[in-house]
């Protein structure tokens, strides 16, 4: 999409698709892209709200002028600093020298240590305004969603809510930008793995958040994030959406995730699973952590609640990549989950022994027995992982009846 799109009479969207990175800040994966979305507001005075990626400097200031022509940019309202938002600032305020940049307090200190932008800003409190003529835009200070400096910004006239990087996801906008336009049972694995990696860890200010809005704000009728879709025939569905994850209520469900080296725990874990099959639970997701990326794993333990992890040992310690996934978890303050797991060493033990420090520090509910497996697994290890399995599916069966 090259061309900008009107959300109402003035505003448009002159936002940018990213099919060409491959990792997300650096770390995960794009298998269908990104958006970096921007507005703007053609009023007495024209707000630009946010801006984009560098690498698409050239095609989003074309953007801008072909809405604005060559009228002038009066207002760049920030609402959040990381440079995939805000890294064609340096063009913007050559382009338009006057332009007055409005962020809180905190954005000033990004501001300047990121572009060296001191000169021509406005700083704005919680509930202040602008007036652009026929509307008014108001601000409220957001932070931690998920920088300290961000902000949301609300069209009191179209009813409209920019809301940073809050309700956005991952995927490119393709051919579709509204959330009628598109299949949102298709598109929400993307919005949800967003949401577990790039903000899970804020989970409570989220919610919080959330409640804010729900208090000052009487109707929103239009939510614009700076990723992914905007939500203009039911808005109010990617905010419940957002607070059933920041409060990390699932669905019934188990991820089996495993490390192997050699195919033993790899036998255990399929084990686990058909006895989790063999006993009701229809939606199991089986993982080998050394192959799949973990943002796809993360995304399936925050949507359902059995979680049962299984390691080989290395090195006296637990396999590499399965710490990684379990340091993300710990950061994320993964909770109320069902949670079984098992180990496997051939001359040195260390993998169970981490799996237990981990089952004690997040808050999920165990689930007997715990197994612990020398050399290759035998007909007592494989029922322990069928009684395992069982007592999941019980576990997790029973929650959702809750």
């Amino acid at each position: 999409m090259n061309n900008s799109i009107k959300l109402t009479d003035d505003v448009y969207w002159v936002g940018v698709n990213d099919k060409e990175t491959d990792l997300f800040e650096s770390l995960w994966p794009l298998p269908e892209g990104i958006a970096y979305n921007s507005y703007i507001i053609e009023d007495e005075k024209i707000a630009l709200i946010d801006s984009v990626k560098i690498n698409y400097n050239d095609t989003f200031l074309e953007k801008i002028k072909n809405v604005i022509g060559e009228k002038k940019v009066d207002y760049l309202i920030i609402n959040h600093m990381e440079p995939d938002h805000s890294g064609s600032i340096k063009s913007l305020r050559q382009a338009y020298p006057e332009m007055e940049i409005i962020g809180n307090t905190k954005t000033m200190g990004f501001l300047e240590g990121f572009y060296n932008i001191t000169e021509g800003t406005r700083v704005v409190k919680e509930g202040d305004q602008v007036d652009l003529g026929s509307r008014k835009l108001t601000f409220y200070l957001t932070p931690m969603v998920h920088w300290p400096e961000t902000m949301m910004t609300f069209d009191e006239k179209d009813k409209i809510l920019f809301a940073g990087d809050a309700f956005g996801g991952f995927s490119s906008l393709n051919g579709f930008l509204f959330d009628d336009e598109v299949n949102i049972e298709q598109y929400k694995d993307e919005i949800r793995r967003y949401y577990s990696n790039i903000i899970g860890k804020y989970g409570p200010v989220v919610h919080n958040t959330i409640k804010k809005l729900k208090e000052k704000i009487d109707k929103i009728e239009m939510i614009g994030s700076t990723h992914g879709l905007v939500w203009r025939e039911n808005p109010m569905h990617i905010v419940e959406e957002y607070d059933k994850w920041a409060k990390q209520e699932t669905e019934e469900g188990v991820v089996v995730v495993y490390g192997s080296m050699y195919g033993n725990t790899k036998a255990m874990a399929e084990a686990v699973a058909r006895s989790l099959s063999e006993n009701g639970i229809e939606n199991i997701k089986l993982f080998d952590v050394s192959r799949k990326h973990s943002s796809f794993i993360i995304n399936d333990i925050w949507k359902y609640n059995g979680l049962i992890i299984g390691s080989c040992t290395y090195n006296t310690g637990i396999f590499p990549p399965m710490e990684y996934l379990l340091q993300s978890l710990e950061i994320r303050n993964l909770k109320d989950r069902t949670l079984g797991i098992f180990g496997s060493y051939s001359w040195s033990g260390g993998a169970l022994g981490r799996l237990k420090a981990f089952q004690k520090e997040v808050s999920c509910k165990p689930v007997e027995p715990v197994i612990e497996s020398k050399f290759s697994p035998d007909s007592n290890t494989f029922e322990q992982c069928y009684e395992l399995g069982k007592n999941a599916a019980e576990a997790v069966k029973n929650a959702c009846e809750c």
